[in-house]
């Protein structure tokens, strides 16, 4: 009996070590950085960052790993992301990827990509439920954006193919 003890307490030791803000992720088999691993959300925990009662102004991006345009336009979102420190301006990213594939694709794909912006997971089984209260008029495509803040919302069902599109439409909430 204090065999199976002493076994099971090395197999919870070694199926994740950590060493400072690295982990090894024994079920994947890579090295990730504490701030690569997303938290996943619903979208009722999710749902406050969709409005605000503060001057600052949240560009949400809706995209997957999967969505190569919205790979695509990923460096813009962390230039702007780099642009906008010191202002009043905050970026999120929302995953859509499928909750199997985080492990396999998504925190690779943050690990590689080193991504500076918040990164959530939204992991909901029904996207007709949230995707209207995003914006009535979203088909669910991605990518897509949400810009805000208390006084305006605009929404953009579209990528942006240069960074220069990006900055100038979240100019118009910036001082």
């Amino acid at each position: 009996m204090k065999g199976i003890f002493i076994a099971i307490f090395f197999i919870l030791m070694f199926y994740t070590k950590s060493v400072g803000e690295v982990s090894y992720l024994a079920d994947v088999g890579v090295y990730v950085s504490a701030d690569s691993i997303p938290q996943i959300f619903n979208f009722e925990q999710i749902k406050p960052y969709f409005s605000t009662t503060s001057d600052s102004v949240f560009i949400v991006n809706f995209w997957a790993t999967w969505c190569a345009p919205c790979v695509a336009e990923l460096p813009y979102f962390e230039r702007l992301n780099t642009d906008l420190q010191g202002k009043k301006a905050k970026i999120v990213l929302i995953s859509l990827d499928f909750k199997s594939q985080i492990d396999s694709k998504l925190i690779p794909f943050l690990q590689k990509n080193i991504l500076k912006s918040e990164v959530l997971v939204l992991s909901e089984k029904n996207p007709n439920a949230w995707i209207p209260q995003i914006n009535e008029e979203w088909s669910g495509t991605i990518p897509a954006t949400l810009i805000f803040n208390k006084n305006k919302r605009q929404f953009y069902e579209q990528n942006f193919e240069k960074y220069e599109d990006l900055k100038r439409i979240t100019a118009n909430f910036i001082d």
